[in-house]
């Protein structure tokens, strides 16, 4: 059985130059819903398209054009909420957040910050076997997207795409529970992993589609568990928003040096002022974007084009019930059910594409020796060439006729490697090829007794020396295997080996 009992890892503690120092991070991951249509209209989401090709009225801000929610972005949104074990709101209404910027035709972001959709839940974010952090959900709202402002194709002008403008988003905002930049990074990674599995989102962060701000601040060792118990964000220290961040590396490496910006500030008599910074990953430092805003100076209020979203509980329930089974769960069964370790559950659980390739090939078959041959010979290969497994050349078919091969001492495992190699190279029926090649295994000890005996009559001082050392014996084995291109049965030539030395 898979242990579910975990030990939170230890807070990162920096050493400044005069004391210690704790890390506190809380972060609101922006995540593209995985939908046709934008949140309230008609256009397209289709990401690559002509510049201010997929626009709609609404979208462009036209006088006069209303929007209409898109039933499927709400639906998607209560599906990631329900496989964060969070609460959905059966009211939410949607709020203008208003501010001026050239990609935001309306003049306002539509957004929700009186009732977002999605209430409190959770993230079991893995740090390694038995070790995780439990980060708490606060909300997750929808809202749309802006558009994208071009400075670097002219000089002197600036361009707008109004494309994503309108693309419905998910703003999942956590509590301030992340304690290092190693459980940042992971759990964006564990959110993306779940989004993927329920197909709420797609997680390329390559194409902007999740994108997270990182709020991070430093306190003294003891002042974090003091903000748990009275809950007053007064214990940990001015925060800082780094916003826009679309990568794990860099995720890590913005908050390695905004905190160690903030300490050498609060070490020096200074204090930190609460902004909103960007990391500019060419000088690995952040640099400041302008004061931090509050809700006040967005002037929210009631977006009044828009109804208040009433959702039934079986409507909820429905959704409910088709949800697939998530990544936490597949890999407990994987490890109870295959008797594989948590290491290697972990990896085939990684992707879903990786863990429903895995079961296609591990059904019906000894599933160590599966996961063995998908995680080092498939994923090894995979990785050489610079693929994923969704552009594998070897199917889950081909690999499990391989392994068949295997099971029935048809091939050994040495051929089976050469055999692999083929398939991901050529293609091609396994076992039509082992019988075309001549690769079957040599099983007729008749035959591997009549070398054996050759190499033994060739070598009698290696004969003698393994009569003394018993060890040496596997020199005969590999003369063995080398004399009959590998496909001497090798379990047949060590029981051979071993009654002619004696």
């Amino acid at each position: 059985m898979l242990d579910l009992t975990f030990e939170a890892p230890k807070p990162r503690v920096i050493s400044g130059a005069r004391e210690d120092w704790e890390l506190v991070i809380g972060m609101e991951v922006h995540a593209q819903v995985a939908s046709n249509a934008k949140l309230f209209s008609g256009a397209s989401t289709r990401f690559g398209a002509e510049p201010n090709s997929n626009v709609s009225f609404v979208d462009a801000g036209m006088p006069g054009m209303l929007p209409v929610v898109n039933e499927f972005c709400v639906a998607q949104a209560v599906r990631t909420g329900l496989g964060l074990k969070a609460e959905i709101n059966l009211f939410s209404a949607f709020d203008r957040k208003n501010y001026f910027y050239p990609d935001l035709p309306q003049g306002y972001q539509i957004s929700q910050l009186y009732h977002p959709i999605v209430g409190e839940g959770e993230v079991l974010v893995d740090m390694g076997p038995g070790v995780a952090r439990l980060v708490r959900v606060e909300r997750i709202h929808l809202e749309q997207d802006a558009g994208k402002s071009i400075h670097d194709m002219d000089p002197a002008m600036s361009f707008v795409d109004l494309n994503r403008t309108g693309v419905a988003l998910m703003e999942i905002v956590s509590r301030p529970d992340i304690r290092s930049p190693e459980e940042a990074a992971a759990y964006v990674a564990k959110l993306r992993q779940i989004m993927r599995y329920l197909g709420t989102c797609d997680g390329n962060m390559q194409n902007g589609n999740l994108r997270a701000d990182v709020n991070v601040s430093v306190c003294r060792p003891g002042d974090y568990e003091r903000y748990r118990e009275t809950g007053d964000f007064a214990h940990l220290g001015t925060r800082c928003e780094i916003k826009n961040m679309n990568s794990m590396r860099f995720i890590q490496q913005a908050i390695e040096f905004e905190a160690r910006r903030q300490i050498a500030i609060r070490e020096d008599g200074g204090e930190v002022i609460q902004e909103t910074r960007l990391y500019d990953p060419d000088k690995g430092e952040t640099r400041s974007m302008r004061s931090k805003e509050e809700a006040h100076d967005y002037r929210y209020f009631p977006c009044p084009d828009l109804l208040p979203l009433e959702i039934d509980r079986s409507w909820v329930d429905d959704i409910a019930a088709g949800l697939p089974e998530l990544p936490d769960q597949k890999k407990a069964r994987f490890v109870n059910d295959f008797g594989m370790t948590e290491y290697d559950a972990t990896v085939l659980t990684a992707e879903v594409e990786s863990a429903d390739y895995f079961e296609e090939v591990a059904q019906d078959r000894d599933g160590k020796l599966a996961a063995n041959w998908v995680i080092n010979e498939l994923f090894g290969r995979l990785k050489k060439d610079d693929r994923d497994i969704t552009q594998s050349p070897v199917t889950a078919a081909q690999l499990g006729g391989i392994i068949d091969l295997i099971g029935s001492g048809d091939i050994s495992g040495k051929i089976a490697k050469d055999l692999f190699e083929i398939v991901f190279s050529e293609g091609g029926n396994p076992a039509e090829i082992v019988e075309k090649r001549g690769m079957k295994q040599v099983t007729d000890t008749g035959a591997i007794e009549k070398v054996v005996d050759e190499i033994i009559d060739a070598n009698p001082a290696q004969v003698e020396k393994a009569r003394a050392n018993p060890k040496l014996a596997g020199w005969f084995v590999g003369q063995v295997m080398k004399a009959t291109g590998g496909k001497a049965n090798p379990q047949a030539v060590n029981a051979i080996v071993a009654r002619k030395l004696g």
